[in-house]
């Protein structure tokens, strides 16, 4: 199977790791020998619930059962994404009151940069440097990283950067600026947290000068840092909430989620603002909706910080320099970028699965699922000290 997955199929990478798997149950992901790897990872964020929950996996077959796709989005009334919507806005605040459902984290920022333009009538949009929000072309394009995307220029015009947790860059959003697009917590810079009230100046801004502020939950979203949304921890209410990874435990999918005076500007001026055939499939609404109920309902959110201190208490060692994010979206800083490539390559042939952060490659990304147990989590981090007391010598 190795040699026809390098063969075949489009790789994204000179060196992937190409572990062949057979099947994944709750934190384990086995191969084809058998063997079970606990999974630090989930998916990068996208399976909250681990591997095959059996209340995902009902209700995906019960939906299989009865219709699967039947029309494009927003012309037939489907149950699952209906049922899903509404339990979103009874979460959220008020102003968050309508859901945009399509395919991917990046098609919900596709989505919500051209709400931003065609409710405000202007075209600057201001992100963050280090910033990463996806890689379609939209989402590229506001992405704070030129190294990853100057291959691919010219991309969308008037894009322009602030720097995170920067006071002074906020005097760069004017009566210019559609919309300021940021990650609540940055996640391909190595999980920086917003400091000093930041969200909360950024929104203060944003009302100043009549921007949009659309909020990027697509990596801490569904109770991975101990609220449903991280925005929540921060004193900071979006005017635009992107979601997507976590939202299905594993399955294909992304939102945008505004006031319905917001969305519904593209119903019209043009008719049709946006489309998607297979948004709001209603086999992943059901994952979706199985996903959301179970997490807010069984205690999940507030085990998300127990088990981050839990991690915290464990991974002491010279080699980490800190541990930067919160709840269940932590990254080790490591002394540097050769520590932490071993640390990830030595920890898969130890049947731990740790994974590299985008544009921070001192960091190691430990993201689990949800229902990581503390067990677990002193079984990978035993793994972790001791791979580094080898690396260290």
């Amino acid at each position: 199977m190795k040699e026809d997955f390098l063969k075949y199929q489009a790789q994204t990478s000179p060196h992937p790791l190409a572990m062949e798997v057979s099947r994944a149950k709750g934190c384990y992901i086995y191969d084809t020998t058998g063997q079970g790897h606990l999974d630090f990872v989930a998916g990068v964020s996208a399976c909250s619930l681990g591997h095959c929950h059996p209340k995902v996996v009902a209700a995906v077959q019960k939906q299989t059962e009865t219709f699967m796709h039947v029309m494009v989005y927003g012309e037939y009334a489907q149950k699952p994404a209906v049922e899903y919507a509404k339990m979103l806005a009874t979460l959220l605040p008020k102003n968050l009151n309508a859901t945009y459902l399509v395919n991917s984290g990046t098609e919900a920022i596709e989505g919500a940069l051209k709400l931003g333009r065609r409710f405000t009538g202007r075209s600057e949009i201001i992100a963050a440097t280090n910033g990463y929000h996806g890689n379609t072309m939209g989402s590229l394009s506001i992405m704070g990283y030129e190294e990853r995307k100057s291959a691919f220029r010219p991309l969308i015009p008037d894009v322009n950067f602030i720097q995170f947790n920067d006071e002074s860059d906020l005097q760069k959003i004017t009566d210019r600026t559609a919309m300021v697009v940021l990650e609540t917590i940055q996640g391909g810079a190595g999980f920086i947290l917003p400091t000093n009230n930041y969200l909360f100046k950024v929104r203060q801004r944003c009302n100043e000068v009549g921007a949009l502020l659309a909020l990027d939950e697509i990596q801490p979203g569904f109770g991975r840092t101990g609220k449903l949304f991280a925005f929540e921890h921060f004193n900071c209410i979006p005017d635009i909430l992107v979601m997507g990874k976590g939202m299905a435990s594993g399955l294909p999918v992304g939102a945008f989620t505004a006031s319905k005076r917001l969305m519904d500007c593209l119903q019209e001026k043009p008719k049709l603002g946006h489309i998607t055939t297979f948004g709001g499939n209603p086999v992943i609404a059901a994952a979706s909706l199985a996903t959301l109920q179970e997490i807010t309902t069984s205690g999940l959110i507030k085990q998300s910080l127990e088990k981050e201190q839990l991690f915290r208490k464990l991974l002491i060692h010279p080699s980490i320099l800190e541990i930067r994010g919160k709840g269940l979206m932590l990254a080790i800083l490591l002394k540097d970028a050769n520590v932490a490539n071993q640390l990830i390559l030595k920890a898969s042939a130890q049947q731990l699965i740790l994974f590299w952060l985008l544009f921070e490659p001192r960091a190691v990304r430990i993201t689990p699922p949800l229902t990581i147990s503390n067990q677990e989590i002193k079984k990978g981090c035993t793994i972790i000290l001791n791979l580094l007391d080898q690396i260290s010598v």
